[in-house]
Protein backbone atom coordinates (compact mmCIF):
# COMPACT_ATOMS: atom_id res chain seq x y z
CA UNK A 1 0.00 0.00 0.00
CA UNK A 2 1.38 3.45 -0.98
CA UNK A 3 0.46 6.66 1.28
CA UNK A 4 1.56 9.65 0.57
CA UNK A 5 1.57 12.63 3.05
CA UNK A 6 1.12 15.92 2.37
CA UNK A 7 2.54 18.89 5.08
CA UNK A 8 4.49 21.35 6.02
CA UNK A 9 4.58 22.51 9.62
CA UNK A 10 5.72 21.12 13.01
CA UNK A 11 2.39 20.44 13.41
CA UNK A 12 2.03 17.74 10.31
CA UNK A 13 4.68 16.26 12.25
CA UNK A 14 2.65 15.02 14.98
CA UNK A 15 0.34 12.86 12.26
CA UNK A 16 2.86 12.05 10.20
CA UNK A 17 4.48 10.14 13.07
CA UNK A 18 1.27 8.17 14.37
CA UNK A 19 0.49 7.28 11.04
CA UNK A 20 3.95 6.10 9.84
CA UNK A 21 4.15 3.61 13.10
CA UNK A 22 0.82 1.95 11.75
CA UNK A 23 0.68 2.39 8.16
CA UNK A 24 4.19 2.98 6.63
CA UNK A 25 4.27 6.34 4.77
CA UNK A 26 5.70 5.83 0.78
CA UNK A 27 6.50 9.48 -0.11
CA UNK A 28 6.26 13.02 1.88
CA UNK A 29 5.34 16.29 -0.23
CA UNK A 30 6.44 18.96 1.43
CA UNK A 31 8.40 22.94 0.80
CA UNK A 32 12.23 23.25 0.91
CA UNK A 33 13.71 22.94 4.53
CA UNK A 34 9.96 22.24 5.93
CA UNK A 35 10.62 20.63 9.41
CA UNK A 36 8.37 17.83 7.82
CA UNK A 37 10.98 17.55 5.67
CA UNK A 38 13.67 16.71 8.45
CA UNK A 39 11.63 14.62 9.80
CA UNK A 40 10.48 12.57 7.50
CA UNK A 41 14.43 12.04 6.39
CA UNK A 42 14.90 10.26 10.04
CA UNK A 43 12.16 8.08 9.72
CA UNK A 44 13.60 6.93 6.29
CA UNK A 45 10.41 8.51 3.98
CA UNK A 46 11.23 9.85 0.37
CA UNK A 47 10.92 13.59 0.42
CA UNK A 48 9.38 15.78 -2.79
CA UNK A 49 10.17 18.95 -2.48
CA UNK A 50 8.41 21.87 -4.33
CA UNK A 51 6.72 25.04 -3.50
CA UNK A 52 4.32 24.36 -5.65
CA UNK A 53 2.16 22.11 -7.23
CA UNK A 54 3.13 22.60 -11.51
CA UNK A 55 2.01 20.42 -13.79
CA UNK A 56 4.93 18.52 -13.20
CA UNK A 57 5.30 17.71 -9.44
CA UNK A 58 1.94 16.48 -10.27
CA UNK A 59 2.60 14.37 -12.58
CA UNK A 60 5.59 12.75 -10.26
CA UNK A 61 2.72 12.29 -7.74
CA UNK A 62 0.83 10.90 -9.95
CA UNK A 63 2.96 8.23 -11.21
CA UNK A 64 3.12 7.05 -7.44
CA UNK A 65 -0.09 5.53 -7.88
CA UNK A 66 -0.55 6.09 -4.04
CA UNK A 67 -3.68 4.45 -2.40
CA UNK A 68 -4.09 7.25 -0.16
CA UNK A 69 -3.14 10.75 0.11
CA UNK A 70 -3.16 12.20 3.42
CA UNK A 71 -3.25 16.49 3.99
CA UNK A 72 -2.47 17.68 7.52
CA UNK A 73 -1.66 21.71 8.03
CA UNK A 74 -0.28 21.87 3.87
CA UNK A 75 -1.69 24.82 3.11
CA UNK A 76 -2.14 24.16 -0.41
CA UNK A 77 -5.02 23.45 -2.53
CA UNK A 78 -5.00 19.84 -3.97
CA UNK A 79 -6.15 20.30 -8.03
CA UNK A 80 -8.96 18.09 -9.05
CA UNK A 81 -6.69 16.26 -11.10
CA UNK A 82 -4.19 15.15 -7.75
CA UNK A 83 -7.80 14.59 -6.16
CA UNK A 84 -8.38 11.65 -8.52
CA UNK A 85 -4.98 10.00 -8.05
CA UNK A 86 -5.40 7.80 -5.10
CA UNK A 87 -6.40 3.99 -5.73
CA UNK A 88 -9.07 4.62 -2.70
CA UNK A 89 -8.97 7.76 -1.32
CA UNK A 90 -7.71 11.63 -0.65
CA UNK A 91 -8.18 12.42 3.25
CA UNK A 92 -7.61 15.78 5.52
CA UNK A 93 -6.78 16.38 9.21
CA UNK A 94 -8.75 19.31 10.03
CA UNK A 95 -8.82 21.00 12.85
CA UNK A 96 -12.19 21.71 13.75
CA UNK A 97 -16.07 20.05 13.86
CA UNK A 98 -17.10 20.76 10.29
CA UNK A 99 -18.92 22.71 8.81
CA UNK A 100 -18.00 24.58 11.63
CA UNK A 101 -14.70 26.66 10.95
CA UNK A 102 -14.28 25.64 7.46
CA UNK A 103 -10.63 26.87 6.15
CA UNK A 104 -7.58 28.24 6.96
CA UNK A 105 -7.72 29.31 10.90
CA UNK A 106 -9.96 27.22 12.63
CA UNK A 107 -8.02 26.52 16.21
CA UNK A 108 -6.96 30.48 16.07
CA UNK A 109 -10.57 31.46 15.34
CA UNK A 110 -12.20 29.21 17.80
CA UNK A 111 -9.85 30.47 21.00
CA UNK A 112 -11.05 34.12 19.84
CA UNK A 113 -14.92 33.23 19.92
CA UNK A 114 -14.53 31.85 23.46
CA UNK A 115 -15.25 28.43 22.27
CA UNK A 116 -14.92 26.09 24.70
CA UNK A 117 -15.42 22.87 22.81
CA UNK A 118 -13.28 22.41 19.52
CA UNK A 119 -12.39 18.91 17.71
CA UNK A 120 -10.78 17.24 14.75
CA UNK A 121 -12.38 15.86 11.70
CA UNK A 122 -11.30 13.59 8.70
CA UNK A 123 -13.11 13.97 5.88
CA UNK A 124 -12.43 12.88 2.14
CA UNK A 125 -10.89 15.65 0.09
CA UNK A 126 -13.24 17.20 -2.66
CA UNK A 127 -12.88 20.25 -5.17
CA UNK A 128 -14.30 23.06 -2.40
CA UNK A 129 -12.10 23.88 0.35
CA UNK A 130 -12.63 21.53 3.45
CA UNK A 131 -16.23 20.85 1.90
CA UNK A 132 -15.85 17.09 1.67
CA UNK A 133 -17.75 13.92 3.32
CA UNK A 134 -16.88 13.87 6.78
CA UNK A 135 -15.33 10.46 7.88
CA UNK A 136 -14.96 10.39 11.36
CA UNK A 137 -15.08 13.21 14.15
CA UNK A 138 -13.46 13.79 17.78
CA UNK A 139 -14.47 16.72 20.04
CA UNK A 140 -11.86 17.90 22.93
CA UNK A 141 -13.12 20.59 25.54
CA UNK A 142 -10.15 23.09 25.96
CA UNK A 143 -7.81 23.85 28.45
CA UNK A 144 -8.11 26.64 30.73
CA UNK A 145 -5.22 29.29 29.35
CA UNK A 146 -4.96 27.28 25.61
CA UNK A 147 -3.47 28.80 22.83
CA UNK A 148 -3.22 27.63 19.20
CA UNK A 149 0.12 26.25 20.17
CA UNK A 150 -1.25 24.13 22.61
CA UNK A 151 -4.52 23.81 20.68
CA UNK A 152 -3.12 22.39 17.50
CA UNK A 153 -0.69 20.13 19.10
CA UNK A 154 -3.57 18.39 20.60
CA UNK A 155 -5.78 18.45 17.73
CA UNK A 156 -2.89 16.66 15.28
CA UNK A 157 -2.74 14.40 18.05
CA UNK A 158 -6.26 13.31 17.65
CA UNK A 159 -6.02 13.73 13.77
CA UNK A 160 -3.37 11.46 13.82
CA UNK A 161 -4.88 8.86 15.87
CA UNK A 162 -8.50 9.08 13.95
CA UNK A 163 -6.84 9.11 10.36
CA UNK A 164 -5.44 5.40 11.44
CA UNK A 165 -9.12 4.15 12.45
CA UNK A 166 -10.05 5.76 9.03
CA UNK A 167 -7.80 4.20 7.01
CA UNK A 168 -8.64 0.42 8.56
CA UNK A 169 -11.95 1.35 7.93
CA UNK A 170 -11.46 1.59 4.38
CA UNK A 171 -9.32 -1.64 4.03
CA UNK A 172 -11.93 -3.67 5.71
CA UNK A 173 -14.73 -2.02 3.76
CA UNK A 174 -16.68 -0.14 6.45
CA UNK A 175 -15.95 3.51 5.80
CA UNK A 176 -18.91 5.24 5.86
CA UNK A 177 -18.55 9.26 4.14
CA UNK A 178 -21.32 11.75 5.35
CA UNK A 179 -22.11 14.59 3.73
CA UNK A 180 -21.59 17.78 5.52
CA UNK A 181 -24.70 20.12 6.29
CA UNK A 182 -23.16 22.93 3.94
CA UNK A 183 -25.84 25.35 5.27
CA UNK A 184 -24.77 25.31 8.37
CA UNK A 185 -20.82 26.21 7.49
CA UNK A 186 -18.63 28.87 9.18
CA UNK A 187 -15.87 30.05 7.19
CA UNK A 188 -12.11 31.04 8.89
CA UNK A 189 -9.37 33.58 7.53
CA UNK A 190 -5.64 33.94 6.76
CA UNK A 191 -4.84 35.91 9.85
CA UNK A 192 -1.98 39.04 8.95
CA UNK A 193 0.38 40.60 11.35
CA UNK A 194 -1.81 43.31 11.75
CA UNK A 195 -4.77 41.11 13.05
CA UNK A 196 -2.85 41.03 16.56
CA UNK A 197 -2.17 45.07 16.64
CA UNK A 198 -4.44 47.17 18.99
CA UNK A 199 -4.23 50.56 20.11
CA UNK A 200 -2.88 50.92 23.45
CA UNK A 201 -4.99 53.77 24.30
CA UNK A 202 -8.48 52.19 22.87
CA UNK A 203 -7.38 48.42 24.05
CA UNK A 204 -9.86 46.00 23.97
CA UNK A 205 -11.85 44.58 27.00
CA UNK A 206 -9.38 42.27 29.35
CA UNK A 207 -11.61 39.37 28.03
CA UNK A 208 -11.01 40.05 24.64
CA UNK A 209 -7.08 40.89 25.15
CA UNK A 210 -6.66 37.42 26.94
CA UNK A 211 -8.32 35.14 24.02
CA UNK A 212 -6.10 37.72 21.64
CA UNK A 213 -2.88 37.00 23.43
CA UNK A 214 -3.87 33.13 23.46
CA UNK A 215 -5.38 32.88 19.93
CA UNK A 216 -2.88 35.00 18.59
CA UNK A 217 0.52 32.86 19.87
CA UNK A 218 2.63 32.09 17.82
CA UNK A 219 1.19 34.11 15.14
CA UNK A 220 0.43 36.78 14.65
CA UNK A 221 1.27 37.78 17.91
CA UNK A 222 -0.35 40.43 20.18
CA UNK A 223 1.25 43.72 19.80
CA UNK A 224 1.09 47.72 20.12
CA UNK A 225 2.96 51.03 19.62
CA UNK A 226 4.07 53.00 22.68
CA UNK A 227 6.94 55.43 23.02
CA UNK A 228 7.46 54.36 19.19
CA UNK A 229 8.58 51.27 20.28
CA UNK A 230 6.84 48.10 19.83
CA UNK A 231 5.49 46.13 22.94
CA UNK A 232 4.32 42.17 22.47
CA UNK A 233 1.46 40.20 24.60
CA UNK A 234 2.91 36.76 25.19
CA UNK A 235 0.61 34.17 27.11
CA UNK A 236 1.52 33.96 30.40
CA UNK A 237 0.65 37.31 31.34
CA UNK A 238 4.19 38.70 30.01
CA UNK A 239 4.93 41.53 28.35
CA UNK A 240 8.03 42.68 25.97
CA UNK A 241 9.89 45.66 25.33
CA UNK A 242 10.89 45.73 21.90
CA UNK A 243 14.86 45.03 22.21
CA UNK A 244 14.15 43.31 25.45
CA UNK A 245 13.43 40.12 27.15
CA UNK A 246 9.96 39.14 28.00
CA UNK A 247 9.04 39.97 31.38
CA UNK A 248 6.27 39.43 33.65
CA UNK A 249 3.31 42.04 33.59
CA UNK A 250 3.88 43.19 37.44
CA UNK A 251 7.68 43.82 36.51
CA UNK A 252 6.91 45.27 33.42
CA UNK A 253 4.73 48.01 34.78
CA UNK A 254 7.89 48.39 37.73
CA UNK A 255 10.38 49.60 34.69
CA UNK A 256 7.79 51.52 32.94
CA UNK A 257 5.08 52.77 35.65
CA UNK A 258 3.39 55.53 32.82
CA UNK A 259 2.49 52.69 30.62
CA UNK A 260 -1.42 53.41 29.78
CA UNK A 261 -2.83 49.36 30.49
CA UNK A 262 -2.80 48.90 34.02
Amino acid sequence: MKIIFFGNTKYSNIGLKIVQSSYPISFVVTIPNSPVKFAAEELGIKVIETEQLDESKLLQISSLKPDFLIVEDYGLILPKSLLNTPKIAPLNIHHSLLPKYRGPSPAPTAILNGDKISGVTIIRISEKVDAGEILAQLEYELKLGENTDTLLTKLNELGGTLIVKVIKQYLEGSATPKPQNHSKATYTKHFVKRDGYFDIYKPPSSEVLDRMIRAYHPWPGVWTRWNNKIVKFLPGGLLQMEGKKPISFKDFLNGYSDFPLK
